[in-house]
């Protein structure tokens, strides 16, 4: 795993993905992988910024995001997406970070951590919510945009094609991590705790009848409502 600093490393990434007037998204290298992490950004109605799943990116897709909104919430989605975690408090002070509640002794082996998803000021258009069935490793974000609701999630949903290099490999066809949408072998080893559960939220966020994408933390992102619903059914078959 990539040593974890508060150094404002920047690797190779892409450009800032406007995706509505709320939701902005951007992939990103990690270090030795060719695995793409991926942010989520969010606006909430009072203009700030929710960060989730931080990337250090350049200073002008940093200043892009900045004159969006101030960067005011850290979201630490689990106990592995920390990586410019520390980076990011270092460079906006007043940010506040937030992990789900079985992450955050983690989390806070690396980063002071202000709270859990619980203690999200309440906005009518980005919500955190805990996702069922994962002991509060991980949570999730809708966030409610012109076009509908976007879900966010993180590891629990893999969406990647398979990859040929050698750590690649093992982690999207040995770990089972790949061609998604779906629940890796990984993640049921190591993140799901309650099948039963995590399947009947997938299948609910499926249905929700105003659903416009999905995001998850690695690489693909299914929008449109269809796409979405068939990404999240076809997941929870997996479980």
């Amino acid at each position: 795993m990539a040593k974890v600093s508060d150094a404002w490393n920047v690797l190779p990434h892409g450009p800032l993905e406007k995706l509505t007037e709320r939701v902005w998204r951007v992939e990103g290298a990690l270090p030795g992988m060719s695995l793409r992490r991926v942010m989520t950004l969010a606006r909430r109605a009072d203009g700030r910024v929710v960060v989730h799943s931080a990337i250090a990116l350049g200073d002008a897709e940093m200043k892009e995001i900045e004159a969006w909104g101030p960067p005011s919430f850290l979201l630490v989605p689990n106990p592995v997406h920390r990586l410019d975690g520390p980076a990011y408090r270092k460079r906006y002070p007043g940010i506040k970070v937030l992990a789900p509640r079985g992450a955050r002794e983690k989390v806070e082996a690396l980063m002071p951590v202000d709270g859990s998803y619980e203690d999200f000021p309440p906005d009518s258009h980005v919500e955190l919510h805990r996702l069922p069935g994962v002991g509060d490793l991980e949570g999730l974000m809708l966030v409610r945009s012109n076009d509908g609701v976007t879900v966010v999630m993180n590891d629990a949903v893999f969406n990647m094609d398979a990859k040929k290099d050698f750590l690649g490999y093992v982690i999207t066809s040995l770990l089972g991590s790949a061609p998604g949408p779906r629940v890796s072998r990984l993640a049921k080893l190591l993140l799901v705790k309650d099948k039963a559960a995590l399947r009947a939220e997938l299948e609910r966020l499926a249905a929700l009848p105003d659903l416009a994408r999905l995001i998850v933390a690695h690489e693909k992102v299914a929008n449109g409502r269809d796409a979405a619903g068939e990404a999240l059914r076809q997941a929870a078959t997996y479980l």
